[in-house]
């Protein structure tokens, strides 16, 4: 039997990012709350946090639903500095979300200066099959350019894979490597306030 949640724990920033009305909000509240939202409510940033058990281990889950609207891009730069691994979400019914998927995609790793970064691209709103314009195939072919993970989703009671998503990610951050260099830039940052922390 896996121990309770103590304070120790690892916190993991999980950012949700796509265009708005994708069901970004739709997917987390369901996660955290286990309610499905039918009222669309534009984000403009919410903050959800809660211990989370994953593969035996205790961590806290620090989710962070971003807007989608072009009025609010100005943010994503700083929400893409905090997140420790990201969700890629797209909607089946809209084909614009997808095509944007590859800017999100872009702007993390340029913010980020990293070739590759913890992410999962989510295909969302699997549930409504006769407005799908998306298919399996094209988001498994995006996945694959990306050279992140695909899951399909629905945050309709019963819900399809939205834990998967959340924890996949965490999976995915527990499976990097630690860079190599960041214990002594934590020193060099001590020493000198010039230095900056990765």
């Amino acid at each position: 039997m896996s121990k309770a949640p103590n304070e120790n724990l690892i916190t993991y920033i999980l950012v949700v990012v796509g265009d708005g009305g994708v069901g970004k909000s739709a997917l987390t509240i369901q996660f955290f709350q286990k309610l499905f939202v039918t009222d669309y409510d534009p984000t403009i940033e919410d903050s959800y946090i809660q211990h989370t058990e994953i593969d035996g281990e205790w961590c806290v889950l620090d989710v962070l639903d971003t807007a989608g609207q072009e009025e609010f891009s100005a943010m994503r730069e700083q929400y893409m500095r905090k997140g420790d691994g990201f969700l890629l979400v797209y909607s089946v019914t809209d084909n614009q979300s997808y095509e944007n998927i590859h800017n999100f995609h872009t702007q993390i790793l340029r913010v980020k200066d990293r070739d590759i970064y913890p992410m999962i691209l989510v295909a969302n709103k699997v549930d409504l099959v006769h407005l799908r314009v998306v298919s399996e195939e094209q988001g498994r072919e995006l996945a694959a350019l990306l050279k992140i993970p695909y899951i399909e989703t629905s945050a309709k009671d019963p819900p399809l894979n939205v834990d998967a998503a959340f924890h996949d990610v965490v999976r995915i951050i527990r499976d990097q490597p630690p860079p190599a260099n960041k214990k002594r830039q934590r020193e060099c940052f001590k020493r000198d306030r010039r230095c900056t922390l990765l």
